[in-house]
């Protein structure tokens, strides 16, 4: 089976993802990750150098490859964007939405020193909700399973999930 994190940037899909793997014995695919060893460059410089169409469009292709992987795959916040993506997650995947208020994603990614994020980089928060809203109807219409996230740590997310789904 593959089970696939959506939600927005800072939802903790990676971190989620990463313990629902620990629980079950499983692997973890972080997508992003995964596109970053294929092209050899963060993701920052790919979108200045090629731009964001160029960027979901491998991000498709990675899609694909790893949706026949049985394991936990969480993809980046904007894998929901292309019609395509929405319908392969729909019919080759159980998805679970980690649905997050955006306060409480705006203060997950401003604590992040790790990930840097090109969407959002001198981004006013009117231009955050502008990026974020459109993806809420998407995310659930294609979420199998609805997890809210604020205030709950990534394991008792897991447990959750982990309930929902089966192990």
């Amino acid at each position: 089976m593959t089970l696939v994190l959506i939600g927005f940037m800072g939802a903790g899909k990676t971190t989620v993802g990463n313990v629902l793997a620990n629980k079950t014995a499983t692997k973890q695919i972080d997508l992003d990750q995964c596109i970053v060893d294929k092209i050899g460059m963060p993701i920052s410089e790919y979108f200045d150098e090629h731009g964001e169409e160029a960027f979901r469009e491998l991000e498709t292709t990675m899609l694909k490859n790893f949706l026949n992987t049985s394991g936990i795959l969480s993809p980046g916040g904007g894998v929901i964007l292309k019609e395509e993506n929405q319908a392969l997650l729909k019919e080759q995947a159980t998805v679970v939405y980690l649905q997050t208020d955006l306060d409480e994603l705006l203060r997950r990614i401003d604590q992040d020193t790790t990930n840097y994020r090109p969407l959002l980089h001198n981004k006013t928060i009117e231009e955050v909700k502008d990026i974020f809203l459109p993806r809420i109807p998407i995310y659930e219409e294609i979420a199998d399973h609805i997890i809210d996230t604020t205030n709950k740590t990534p394991e008792e997310i897991a447990d959750v999930i982990l309930e929902l789904v089966g192990d």
